[in-house]
């Protein structure tokens, strides 16, 4: 029988410890980050009933940035006010962070020997596996008519075809989605999502009826306020880096890019990586486009969310570029790093933060959520091109003109057969095919 009396309130250090824990446990992508909360705040600690958490992530899933950091941000805010909201979010991505600059020194320092080439071979075509499945998983929920199968097929040929820039695909599709939400709002009523709740695990502290805390309140000086620290903490930033290394200053161009980036994280982390792999590759050079699908492969195998792969692109850059010095390469690495994970989520605090009171007194919209339900179809399309880009690279390494690589091909399909399949977890899949790998480097010699 479920519980009969609501749980006490958490103390901010009891809730810190299990956001903390939250942080280093969270792998297996948005999907499985969220799931872990579903089961942790609402059938184990009932901190929140299923229906205010539901609400709650779909807010986030309409977001820019990472769905299951900003939820995890939502949950503290409404828990602990403004410092639950930082403490939340922040534990979430920081443990992932401090592991990703130990494993770009690792990669960058030892990234040549043989183990590491065997392992990272292995690696690659689980990762195209995973993006593959990513395509699959978002356009099975959002593409639920043939309109919106029409809008991600669009995308799709203009970034693939015409090499159509990403902002632009963007734009175009919100805009389809404004006029959608006017001329066939039935279209477009299928955005953000997840279902009813289904299950009574007992009164929640912030149950159905809960009234709105006093904090979760809208408020338009609140509103003026936290919009003008949040501008602060941006520009003083961005200012101090081009301040300290001028404007074309690598560091102040990181600063300006992941900001556009972070705006841009529609659909998840898989959706901007085409953006980034324009800028960082291809438009700034920072790094190669090998490094680039080390970079995923590694952010896949760390806790937090994924668009912590700009954090390990911003190592990357940083030691390459020698920003101090061939002396202080690791320095150089660490400060890009940081730098670009706190462009890379400092709006996403400032979503939650601004738009959590407006949430908790409003339902669903269409003519809010339709621009958004269409940017999410466009960016399936887009998600689909990034990952004929992967296979292409795994399946022929050395270009058309070379042989096919007939044990990557096979291992990507063997990955993608049991994600899909077996419904076996990224970590399972990747650490099998990164052993599986080695070993086809070994007895090949």
């Amino acid at each position: 029988m479920p519980p009969t009396l609501p749980p006490p309130h958490p103390s901010f250090s009891e809730a810190c410890r299990f956001w903390l824990k939250l942080g280093l446990i969270s792998f297996g992508g948005p999907a499985g980050q969220i799931a872990i909360m579903h089961r942790e705040l609402v059938e184990r600690r009932r901190w929140i009933s299923e229906r205010r958490f539901l609400h709650a992530l779909n807010f986030c899933m309409v977001l820019p940035g990472p769905e299951a950091q900003q939820l995890a941000t939502y949950l503290g805010w409404l828990l602990h006010k403004t410092p639950g909201a930082l403490v939340a979010g922040s534990l979430f991505f920081l443990p992932a962070m401090l592991m990703l600059i130990v494993l770009g020194w690792l990669y960058l320092s030892f990234g040549d020997l043989s183990a590491v080439t065997a392992l990272l071979y292995g690696v690659k075509p689980a990762v195209t596996a995973i993006v593959w499945f990513a395509a699959y998983r978002i356009g099975s929920r959002i593409l639920q008519n043939r309109w919106l199968a029409a809008l991600a097929a669009a995308a799709f040929g203009a970034i693939f075809l015409l090499r159509a820039p990403f902002p632009l695909i963007l734009i175009g599709a919100a805009l389809i989605g404004a006029v959608g939400s006017k001329l066939a709002p039935q279209v477009f009523a299928v955005g953000g999502g997840r279902g009813k709740p289904r299950a009574d695990f007992g009164p929640a502290l912030i149950d159905d009826a809960t009234p709105i805390p006093t904090h979760a309140l809208f408020s338009w000086p609140r509103l003026v306020k936290l919009s003008a620290v949040g501008g602060l903490l941006w520009a003083g930033a961005l200012g101090l880096l081009w301040l300290l290394f001028g404007w074309n200053g690598t560091l102040t161009q990181m600063g300006w890019f992941f900001t556009k980036a972070a705006l841009l994280t529609f659909g998840g982390a898989y959706a901007v990586l085409p953006y980034v792999y324009q800028g960082a590759v291809e438009e700034f050079r920072w790094l190669s486009a090998q490094q680039m699908m080390d970079a995923l492969a590694l952010g896949e195998t760390t806790p937090g969310p994924l668009i912590m792969v700009n954090t390990f692109v911003g190592f990357v850059a940083g030691w390459g570029q020698a920003l101090f010095g061939p002396e202080r390469l690791f320095a150089a690495g660490a400060l890009a790093a940081t730098v670009v994970t706190y462009f890379t989520f400092l709006p996403s605090f400032l979503f939650i933060l601004a738009g959590g009171p407006l949430i908790e007194t409003s339902h669903g919209n269409v003519g809010f959520t339709a621009p958004l339900t269409a940017v999410t179809a466009a960016v399936v399309g887009v998600i689909v091109d990034l990952a004929v880009f992967f296979a292409y690279h795994v399946g022929w390494p050395n270009g058309w003109d070379g042989p096919i690589d007939g044990f990557a091909v096979s291992l990507s399909a063997a990955s993608l057969l049991a994600l899909g399949r077996y419904r076996l977890g990224v970590i399972p899949v990747i650490v099998a095919a990164a052993l599986l790998g080695a070993g086809w480097r070994c007895l090949r010699g």
